[in-house]
């Protein structure tokens, strides 16, 4: 159960008080008030906080690039909730609809003066920079290119090496943690890094397989798939195989060697390029379960086309396979590749999700919008908990045009994926078969989130059986268009 002090503090946040929202963001990131710790959430109540000063500096400046220009002159307030800003795990709020806020403001404060600027610096510098943290840095430069295809995600972890740099030179408190960084990032072994540049600049073929031979992960692959003839390594390519099918199966064998040698280093391009030798006919070790467990392991490790694959063979393989909602499985993969750009996945996609991204032309439109309204006012109309919850559900219902049915039995925390929403009422109506949804939209998820939080904190038995539910559902959709159908005839 939340404290008094929390609620009250929430209660101030959503009318709109500035200092009340950052006191909020700081209990999430904190845990004060017992509340759990969730970056996400703190980021988006300082997104709002940040909106609100914003519009005031605007108003008393009449300036449009308060963001840039004014952060050093910002009242204190202003400067209080970048401080904030800076202290949130940026690489934890990777899947909020605040990351954009986040992301942006990061690269904002880091070319600064504020004091704030080294802790964003060393965030951004660590998230695109360290080795460790490879899957997080493909799933940001997937997500930059979508948002601005003209931004080279080289160039920004240029710019983050330079912040690297700049901190390891200061006294700041994260001086040691961005040398012990660059010390990490640099060759492990000089003679194996002058081996590689012999092979990059000169295609000294004796050179790249002496850094193969010391160890060298790149080299390794690159030898397993000259040795294959396949074409130059692309994580996100599916042509990544050639058509040397004319190989020997001694080639073969040699070129198996050195990409198990790179896979085992969890180098996914070489999982790839082993699961297609698996299937090449020629092979003396062709071994088709063999092969998909290679292209497995790769769509595990992000490579998007074995994401595709892997995604397909479920999807072809669903009647045979166990799970609870059939698709489910295949169309998280597919989606994944898809994220990456892989043309054929939006058409296998669209098969297996329904796409529902446009709620004003759903049947619940209207209901939502006064549910909407009522819930923002919901101290003001002394809202019943269960109309509270009815509420959530029109608006859910809305954003994913339910049926009726869907609308009453659904079970609200138990909705979303990754990647869709799964409406499962057989608990109650067992012919109704189940539906996957696509979350195509911010405001999908913003509705899925409020919910969520809301759902999670009542009581299970709360909304009652069926007939409950249909008679509460009569009362509330006749209040709520009693209440704001005249508001909406006025507007």
């Amino acid at each position: 159960m939340a404290s008094r002090e929390f609620l009250k503090i929430l209660q101030l946040a959503r009318i709109g008080d500035v200092s009340a929202q950052q006191n909020l963001a700081s209990a999430y990131l904190t845990g004060a008030f017992k509340t759990p710790i969730q970056p996400a959430n703190a980021l988006i109540w300082l997104e709002k906080s940040y909106l609100l000063l914003k519009n005031q500096l605007v108003s008393a400046t009449s300036s449009s690039d308060i963001e840039t220009t004014h952060l050093e002159a910002a009242s204190p307030d202003f400067l209080a909730m970048f401080e904030q800003i800076s202290a949130v795990p940026l690489a934890a709020t990777l899947s909020s609809p605040a990351f954009p806020f986040g992301w942006n403001s990061f690269w904002k404060l880091a070319q600064t003066n504020v004091s704030a600027r080294y802790a964003a610096q060393w965030q951004l510098a660590e998230l695109l920079l360290d080795p460790n943290k490879k899957d997080l840095q493909t799933e940001i430069a997937s997500w930059v290119s979508k948002q601005d295809g003209e931004r080279d995600f080289s160039a920004l972890q240029k710019t983050a090496k330079d912040f690297l740099h700049e901190l390891a030179d200061s006294e700041t408190p994260f001086t040691n943690s961005a040398k012990e960084l660059l010390i990490k990032l640099q060759p492990k072994d000089e003679a194996l890094s002058s081996l590689w540049n012999a092979w990059t600049s000169e295609k000294n073929e004796a050179a790249l397989i002496q850094a193969a031979e010391l160890g060298l992960t790149i080299a390794k692959l690159t030898l397993g798939l000259r040795l294959a003839q396949f074409n130059e390594v692309d994580s996100d390519a599916k042509d990544l195989i050639g058509v040397g099918s004319s190989k020997s199966n001694a080639s073969l064998k040699k070129a198996a060697y050195w990409l198990e040698l790179a896979a085992k280093d969890g180098d996914r391009d070489a999982w790839f390029a082993l699961g297609e030798i698996y299937r090449r006919p020629q092979f003396s070790g062709y071994n088709a379960s063999e092969s998909d467990r290679c292209f497995d392991r790769a769509a595990d490790l992000g490579h998007a086309y074995s994401q595709f694959r892997k995604g397909a063979n479920l999807w072809r393989k669903r009647e045979k396979i166990e799970e609870k909602v059939r698709g489910l499985q295949a169309s998280y993969w597919i989606w994944q590749a898809h994220q990456q750009g892989v043309p054929e996945a939006k058409e296998l996609l669209g098969k297996i999700l329904e796409n529902v991204s446009s709620p004003k032309k759903n049947d619940w439109f209207e209901l939502a919008t006064y549910a909407e309204k009522a819930l923002s006012h919901h101290a003001e109309h002394k809202l019943d908990e269960e109309w509270i919850l009815l509420c959530h559900r029109l608006i859910i219902a809305n954003q994913f045009n339910l049926s009726k049915a869907e609308l009453l039995l659904c079970q609200v925390g138990q909705l979303q994926h990754e990647h869709c929403v799964v409406v499962d009422i057989r608990h109650e109506l067992p012919k109704i078969l189940p539906r996957l949804i696509q979350i195509d939209t911010t405001q999908q998820r913003r509705s899925l989130l409020a919910a969520g939080k809301v759902f999670a904190g009542s009581e299970s038995d709360l909304e009652g059986n069926l007939r409950q539910r249909r008679y509460r559902f009569d009362r509330v959709t006749e209040w709520l268009t009693a209440t704001f159908s005249q508001d909406q005839t006025v507007a």
